[in-house]
């Protein structure tokens, strides 16, 4: 994209406002927070300056003020919407007439179908994300990755309970203790990974820790012994072999 385009197109920028033209302002903002996403997964946000932004977008600092009013607000911008993604489609499994099992079941299909489809970018950029340089990007989709992700969990824990499946004494803590479990186990299987691809760790070893998750799920929630599926051990096998997959074509 040319810069005398991009400039062209921009030229009418602090014409468009969220009330004058709320899509035409979203797709406009949409590009700076695809740049800035695309940036922080290559090269890591501690190390990304507006002016990268400027440059991948192609505008100037005055098309960059227009949406945003600093570089922590952009990336404000950025944990919104991946926390958006990483939810949206959790919330329709929540909404649904399903059986509460079911519904976790496809809640886990559903995390681990996306990071399937996601796999070449997921392992193109994961010891970006895993740097200094995004330590704050990581904290920040921490901190508030939990606010959206609660309540689906809360109405899911409710319901449960009132199919005689789950036995728990307050659905909103158990929703948080959740979320954290959840957190954790990510971290985990991300670090188990790089293990794995390290030759630090088996795989036998790496399923054990992952299948721990999974009864502390189900005694945290009070349901019957194997009636949950809260992560696949056996992803990581898969995950090892789309690893090396990956590195002999980039090789």
């Amino acid at each position: 994209m040319g810069y005398s385009y991009t400039v062209g197109r921009y030229k009418n920028e602090a014409s468009v406002t969220r009330a004058s033209d709320p899509v035409e302002y979203a797709r406009r903002r949409d590009t700076f927070l695809d740049a800035a996403q695309r940036l922080i997964q290559s090269k890591g946000y501690e190390r990304m300056s507006i002016e990268d932004v400027l440059r991948e977008v192609g505008v100037t600092k005055g098309a960059f003020y227009h949406y945003f009013d600093s570089k922590a607000a952009l990336l404000d911008g950025v944990i919104a919407r991946m926390n958006e993604a990483a939810v949206a489609p959790y919330a329709d499994v929540a909404a649904s007439d399903l059986p509460v099992l079911q519904k976790f079941e496809a809640f886990w299909g559903g995390i681990q179908a996306y990071k399937a489809e996601q796999r070449d970018q997921i392992l193109g950029y994961l010891r970006s994300w895993l740097s200094e340089d995004n330590a704050v990007v990581r904290d920040h989709l921490r901190r508030s990755l939990p606010d959206r992700v609660e309540p689906v969990l809360c109405s899911m824990i409710r319901q449960g309970i009132d199919e005689g499946v789950f036995s728990v004494t307050s659905p909103e803590a158990t929703a948080g203790v959740l979320v954290s479990l959840v957190q954790g186990m990510n971290d985990t299987a991300t670090g188990l990974f790089l293990e794995l691809d390290a030759g630090s760790v088996s795989i036998d070893d790496a399923e054990e820790r992952i299948s721990a998750y999974g009864v502390a799920f189900e005694r945290i929630l009070g349901a019957p012994p194997g009636s949950l599926r809260f992560g696949d051990p056996s992803a990581l096998r898969t995950w090892q072999r789309w690893g090396a997959t990956y590195r002999e074509e980039h090789q």
